[in-house]
């Protein structure tokens, strides 16, 4: 039997840079009241570049770190919330940007657990016996979703895309999973919600930007996505103490302070970037596994057991316990 691993990393994000200083010379806020409240500083947001046109970076990096051609992928799953249009997908762009010919690709729409449900799917891809080699990329640009004169989202987001290489492997690296959602609480994350305008139907009025109930989104993260992931872990053969790293969405370093303290695991084992890049949605943890192999702290040689958990709109949530 076949299995799937992660065998390559990548990200990409927009040169421009905007700090919350910028911010707060377009709406009343300022860097301390940013900061103290989410831990972010900066977000790189999108100058002339669309959410393919991050992604397919992101895939070219993943492909010359393979030494591989576009024509050798048999699938693209790209998770995203702000595509470049419904049609053709982002996925097909990305697609016909590389010349990934022989590949299928889709997207796929789960908010923040977007790359996490994406992965999962690439996983059960390889693992049917039928592909060997396939990427999974979460790419946004949130930044055409924000409102810019809501100081209550504006601060929040960025844009961003990270993605890996998923190839066949003889060895198993995805350990367990848990994926879950709850539509009846969707109210909580809205955006781009289209109104009926044809002849036939009652006109409704487009509601394209992006709101969120910042207070229960912050409690159903500590509460609920904690004990998720406690159960996920008692559920494996692993113990909390053996896993090597933690890479959470990174919506506000206060949640990821909180969720360590309720799961008792030590902060240190939560890497964090949201000062640098905000919230990214899909694209949060692949840019974070990203840079933690840049770093040296993720190997990417099999020797380390890693949880990966998304969440948020949906609302979705959920977590992997993969080897890598």
């Amino acid at each position: 039997m076949l299995f799937a691993k992660i065998s390559q990393v990548a990200h990409y994000v927009p040169e421009q840079v905007v700090t919350n200083h910028d911010l707060s010379q377009i709406m009343e806020t300022s860097d301390e009241w940013i900061s103290s409240r989410s831990g972010i500083r900066q977000r790189h947001i999108s100058y002339d570049q669309s959410t393919s046109d991050l992604a397919t970076e992101v895939a070219k990096q993943l492909l010359v770190k393979a030494g591989c051609e576009a024509t050798e992928l048999d699938f693209i799953v790209l998770a995203t919330i702000t595509p470049d249009s419904m049609m053709p997908s982002t996925a097909a762009r990305v697609q016909a940007n590389i010349g990934a010919q022989k590949a299928f690709v889709f997207d796929l729409t789960a908010a923040c657990s977007g790359f996490v449900f994406a992965l999962s799917v690439g996983q059960k891809l390889i693992e049917a016996g039928t592909y060997r080699k396939g990427l999974v990329i979460g790419a946004e640009t949130l930044s055409k979703t924000i409102d810019w004169s809501d100081r209550s989202t504006a601060v929040l987001f960025g844009d961003g895309a990270g993605g890996v290489l998923l190839e066949a492997s003889e060895e198993r690296h995805f350990l367990v999973e848990s994926l879950h959602s709850d539509g009846n609480r969707g109210q909580g994350l809205l955006s781009g919600l289209t109104g009926l305008r044809s002849p036939y139907s009652k006109e409704e009025s487009d509601a394209p930007y992006l709101k969120m109930d910042g207070r229960a989104i912050f409690d159903f993260a500590i509460r609920e996505v904690s004990k998720s992931i406690l159960d996920l872990i008692d559920n494996s053969e692993f113990a909390k103490e053996e896993l090597d790293y933690l890479l959470l969405h990174q919506a506000n370093r206060r949640i990821l302070d909180k969720m360590s303290k309720k799961m008792e695991i030590p902060l240190e084992k939560f890497p964090a970037n949201m000062m640098a890049y905000g919230n990214t949605s899909a694209a949060s943890i692949p840019i974070l596994l990203s840079e933690c192999v840049a770093d040296g702290r993720i190997k990417l040689d099999g020797s380390q057991t890693i949880l990966l958990s998304g969440f948020g709109g949906g609302l979705t949530w959920g977590s992997l316990i993969v080897k890598i």
